[in-house]
């Protein structure tokens, strides 16, 4: 549930700033989430260099270091899920 949570709050955070076109830092947008946990991913955001502050409560996504971040998330994933597969055959051939 609570990565639920997480996931609904990143992308409540993308998407306010790709509504807004916030993609560079002439067009960086003004933004202050409304509920904690969305400021807690837009400082994760930050932190990892995905979102960029311009200025007090100013952001912008950095659409190539979203794409990076995106796609070594999903190999992340990946790599969890066939660490799991493994582990299943493996219990699966033992019992």
């Amino acid at each position: 549930m609570a990565s639920a949570a997480v996931a609904v709050a990143l992308r409540r955070v993308v998407s306010h700033l790709m509504a807004n076109n916030a993609v560079s830092p002439e067009a960086a947008v003004h933004y202050i989430p409304d509920r904690p946990i969305q400021r807690r991913m837009l400082a994760r955001l930050i932190r990892r260099r995905v979102v960029v502050e311009t200025g007090p409560d100013r952001y912008f996504l950095d659409v190539p270091a979203y794409d990076r971040w995106r796609r070594g998330l999903r190999r992340r994933i990946a790599m969890i899920f066939g660490g799991v597969m493994l582990a299943g055959i493996g219990a699966a051939l033992l019992g």
